[in-house]
């Protein structure tokens, strides 16, 4: 009967997403809510205009289907569902000062993103401790420090997530595998709440990918990849960090290497070079890939490749501390 319950959680959520991304994107175009591209901007590598719209599906899929099939009214989704509306709003600003060729303030952003992660710990979903793997007795941190730990991990993941939504098909399709394997991670732990809510993710994602792989049809925008960084930071930390071990606590960073380890680079980079850590340039990995010859294809293949690699060693972590 629960697999059942997986099974349904992932086609309601394709098929929501699926069928809800052509009417939004009809939508965009009479709205001139679209991202056009820019000669002066290298990170532009579309040519025509593209609806920024998906957001909004990936948005309603996900949420509906959670509801539906974890029936969990509790205050941690509550503050889930408000975090996401507040990423949401300001993604949707964001977007709209992107299609009038303007650049919206990296402040407001960060606070909005600052503050959904606060409201996901205040609701009790936080990284609290770890078990000592030698006693084998759980030690809870300090409050300031599992405030602070978890404030960042949330944010820190909807950032990366965002900085990786630069190529057709990519943020989608990293997200998908990292939500997978925190589904499997989930179902070997006996958290179903988690497990549904990561299949969802792997559902609501897929659909977005048959629109958004090369050339792309539709884009989610600021407001979709942080969206889903911030859902696949909450699945973390509701499921592989809860009763983790010193080792355990590498399967979820492992599960999102390729964003994580990348944008740390990126970060690293700008902030020797003195320049904004919001500051967008083209300093990824997946640029640079195009830099040195590869194809869009064949980028995103590269990656999907490396993020599978990386995702089946967070799983053998797994089934070592099992």
């Amino acid at each position: 009967m629960i697999v059942i319950l997986y099974v349904l959680s992932f086609l309601v959520s394709f098929f929501i997403v699926y069928l809800l991304i052509p009417p939004l994107g009809k939508l965009a175009f009479r709205l001139d809510f679209v991202d056009r591209p820019r000669q002066d901007v290298e990170r532009k590598i579309h040519r025509e205009p593209i609806p920024l719209t998906a957001s909004y599906a990936i948005f309603i899929g996900f949420f509906i289907t959670y509801l539906v099939f974890a029936r969990d009214f509790s205050l941690e989704t509550l503050a889930l569902f408000i975090g996401g509306v507040l990423l949401l709003t300001i993604g949707t600003i964001d977007d709209w000062y992107k299609t009038k060729g303007k650049d919206f303030p990296a402040l407001p952003k960060f606070i909005v993103q600052i503050a959904a992660a606060i409201l996901v710990f205040l609701s009790g979903n936080a990284f609290t401790g770890f078990i000592n793997p030698f006693s084998g007795d759980y030690i809870s941190l300090p409050f300031i420090l599992q405030f602070v730990l978890t404030i960042v991990w949330i944010f820190g993941v909807t950032t990366v997530i965002n900085f990786s939504d630069g190529m057709d098909g990519l943020a989608g399709g990293l997200t998908a595998i990292s939500a997978i394997t925190l589904f499997i991670v989930a179902l070997t732990m006996g958290q179903s709440a988690s497990a549904i809510m990561a299949i969802s993710l792997v559902g609501v994602t897929l659909a977005y990918l048959r629109f958004n792989k090369a050339p792309a049809k539709i884009f989610m925008g600021d407001a979709g990849a942080t969206f889903l960084g911030f859902i696949l930071a909450v699945i973390a930390l509701d499921g592989a960090f809860k009763q983790a071990t010193v080792l355990s606590l590498f399967i979820p960073i492992l599960a999102m290497g390729v964003p994580i380890f990348d944008n740390i680079f990126v970060v690293i980079k700008r902030f020797i070079q003195g320049k904004a850590i919001y500051q967008a340039d083209a300093s990824q990995v997946h640029y640079r890939l195009l830099k040195a010859g590869l194809n869009q294809k064949q980028v995103v293949a590269v990656l999907y490749l490396v993020s599978v690699c990386l995702s089946l060693s967070s799983i053998i972590l797994l089934l070592i501390e099992t």
